[in-house]
């Protein structure tokens, strides 16, 4: 009885906590930022997110890997303000980037594209002066991603196997929201099936259903936790590398 007693009580506080680990962040916290270079200052098409080309240029290439809000890969695609502390020579709003790569930098919470990197300053002469420091004092929080016009993308990971291995991708995931789980659902059984996260943003299946596919995908956003269904959203002959857009976005 005091077993059970204890399983209920850390249930409910886990009931308690997620709304609150799932809320967007309002304050600033202090870290440290840095830069990584390419050749077209983009990001780059082999990030642990699984992004790919996609991963280079969205939000305009101002992108960024970290470590400490990496969490397990739950983090790729959220959204940052970031502001550098550098007087004189850091912009008000600093630049928005988005989560697209895992790095580990000195004591950084982000390793910025250089388009990203060139946004924290005031202008080019202040961007010179950051690039030649290397590593900034920062205040970031976390904010609403946006993708104008843009509903939820489900990519067909170029590693997928027809009809044999089916991984994806979700992209244009706007507001605050994590993707914590992914079904699809095998109409022969009449049960959702579970899909692994492989690495990053990446979730796999092996011998995935024949027939066009629904998914369900559990969202950890700014108010709940709740779970979105897309139904048929992936068509029965579908093709490694194939990007399939949805008819649902969330806020």
């Amino acid at each position: 009885m005091e077993f059970f007693l204890k399983d209920i009580t850390w249930f409910l506080c886990i009931m308690l906590l997620l709304p609150a680990l799932c809320t967007s962040q309002d304050a600033f916290v202090s870290s440290r930022a840095t830069y990584y270079g390419s050749p077209d200052c983009y990001g780059t098409p082999t990030g642990a997110c699984g992004f790919g080309e996609y991963g280079r240029k969205i939000n305009d290439g101002q992108v960024t890997a970290v470590s400490g809000l990496w969490r397990n890969g739950t983090g790729c695609g959220a959204c940052y303000q970031v502001r550098c502390k550098v007087p004189q020579h850091c912009s008000s709003d600093g630049v928005t980037a988005a989560v697209t790569d895992y790095g580990e930098g000195d004591r950084t919470d982000f390793i910025f594209s250089a388009r990203a990197y060139a946004k924290l300053a005031t202008n080019p002469a202040s961007s010179e002066v950051l690039f030649a420091s290397g590593v900034v004092e920062i205040e970031y929080r976390r904010i609403p991603c946006k993708f104008s016009g843009n509903n939820i993308v489900f990519k067909v990971h170029e590693h997928s196997k027809y009809p044999q291995y089916l991984a994806i991708v979700i992209q244009d995931v706007a507001g605050v929201n994590d993707i914590t789980a992914v079904e699809v659902w095998q109409e022969d059984c009449q049960q959702w099936r579970p899909m692994r996260r492989a690495y990053g943003a990446v979730w796999d299946l092996p011998t995935p259903p024949m027939g066009s596919l629904s998914l369900r995908f559990q969202v950890c956003g700014s108010a709940e936790v709740k779970w979105v269904q897309a139904n048929k959203v992936i068509p029965a002959d579908w093709k490694a590398g194939a990007a399939y857009q949805s008819d649902i976005q969330l806020n």
